[in-house]
């Protein structure tokens, strides 16, 4: 049996899909089990790899949702290759909040920060930092802070295919260890797409 915990997720992600009049394939199940468990045991480090439109980012949008539906005052930030990529991200988040019948009273009533690149949902005050926000792997992440850091394809050809690149992006990497609130939660999603892949770091990490 499944503790209450998972249920939540469960029961979160097979009520979006009959919004959309869809059911629950079972590897969205099971990939939603492996998030949660990330999310809720130490270290807090998962390294999510699945074949070609398995839907691997429509449930981790989906689990980044109901982790805000859960903890409202939680802070995400979205990592992509191109800040193009992270955006398709947030908006994929920000369409199941603004639909999702158990995330009505999220939504602002004023949407101050309700757009592409950095959504607000109503939560505790004092928080200065977004619910979401998305950024480039190269953009400027400084002095941002983050509970849940989501790696969504930050290997691809274009940071990865030198020698010098890839070291450059392990560099980066790095740095989300400064901005990720402890005990946070880090999460990657990808495809290797060179034999010394930096997923095999993360892995051994």
């Amino acid at each position: 049996m499944k503790h209450a915990m998972i249920t939540a997720f469960y029961d979160f992600l097979d009520e979006w899909n009959a919004v959309l009049g869809l059911s629950t394939p079972l590897h969205h199940r099971q990939i939603m089990d492996f998030l949660v468990s990330v999310w809720e045991h130490a270290p807090h480090r998962g390294l999510l790899m699945a074949f070609r439109h398995s839907g691997k980012s429509t449930v981790v949008g989906i689990f980044a949702a109901c982790v805000l539906y859960l903890r409202p005052d939680t802070r995400i930030l979205i990592l992509s290759a191109e800040s193009s990529l992270a955006t398709r991200m947030v908006a994929h988040i920000r369409h199941i909040l603004e639909n999702h019948p158990r995330c009505t009273e999220l939504v602002p009533a004023v949407k101050k920060e309700w757009a592409s690149g950095r959504i607000t949902i109503n939560r505790p005050i004092g928080i200065r930092e977004p619910s979401v926000v998305c950024q480039g792997i190269h953009g400027n992440i400084t002095g941002m802070r983050a509970d849940l850091i989501i790696c969504d394809d930050i290997e691809v050809p274009n940071t990865s295919n030198t020698a010098q690149k890839r070291a450059a992006l392990r560099d980066r990497l790095r740095e989300l260890d400064f901005i990720l609130s402890p005990p946070g939660t880090m999460i990657y999603i990808g495809t290797p797409h060179t034999m010394d892949t930096i997923y095999r770091t993360c892995d051994d990490d």
